[in-house]
């Protein structure tokens, strides 16, 4: 299976790149196609442009100096998402690739009346998100609804192909985690990555 695996944290020694590294590790011992994007390593530009505003809504314009992310997402049949939850969602780097990548006539297509915008990259049959929060479950949960997860989870999900299959992985409260909280994470990583 091709996976496209985004990654989105600046420092080589968060726990986030330790977690990063369990997945690749778990999707190599199933011998999966990986097309690993780093979004820090490759200085991706978060920023849409005031040019690519203006053609946003232009299916085939609107892929002007996208076009190497567009072909790489268009061929993946499976998405892994890594970061860490920042403010109630995810870093700026990731969000701006969704904002410039994820455009009209490819990730959606905009119906001509009025309705719900239909599903573009039905190739991608696998969906999985692995984050840290610095918030304990209960705040996310309770009090916050899960915004992160709500957007990506049943958001994004409805542009890809129906019924795929979703994973999502959080360690909460990563601020007063332990070795031992640690460690059962990464462990629950390698359960998922290893059948994925």
């Amino acid at each position: 299976m091709r996976v496209h695996f985004i990654y989105a944290h600046p420092s080589p020694t968060s726990f986030t790149a330790a977690v990063r590294d369990r997945i690749l590790a778990g999707l190599r011992t199933q011998a999966h196609q990986i097309d690993e994007l780093d979004l820090y390593a490759a200085r991706f530009n978060p920023v849409l442009s005031l040019e690519e505003r203006a053609v946003y809504f232009k299916p085939g314009d609107n892929l002007a100096g996208i076009e190497d992310y567009v072909e790489r997402l268009r061929a993946a049949e499976a998405l892994v998402l890594c970061f860490p939850t920042w403010w109630y969602g995810m870093p700026a780097i990731l969000k701006g690739w969704f904002d410039r990548i994820w455009v009209p006539g490819v990730a959606f297509h905009l119906p001509e009346t009025s309705g719900p915008i239909k599903r573009g990259l039905t190739n991608i049959r696998k969906l999985a998100v692995v984050t840290t929060y610095g918030a304990p479950w209960w705040f996310m949960f309770f009090y916050l609804r899960e915004p992160g997860k709500a957007v990506l989870m049943r958001g994004l999900a409805r542009l890809i192909a129906p019924g795929a299959r979703t994973h999502y992985l959080g360690h909460y409260d990563i601020h007063h985690s332990t070795p031992a909280s640690r460690k059962r994470f990464l462990a629950r990583v390698d359960r998922t990555f290893k059948s994925f």
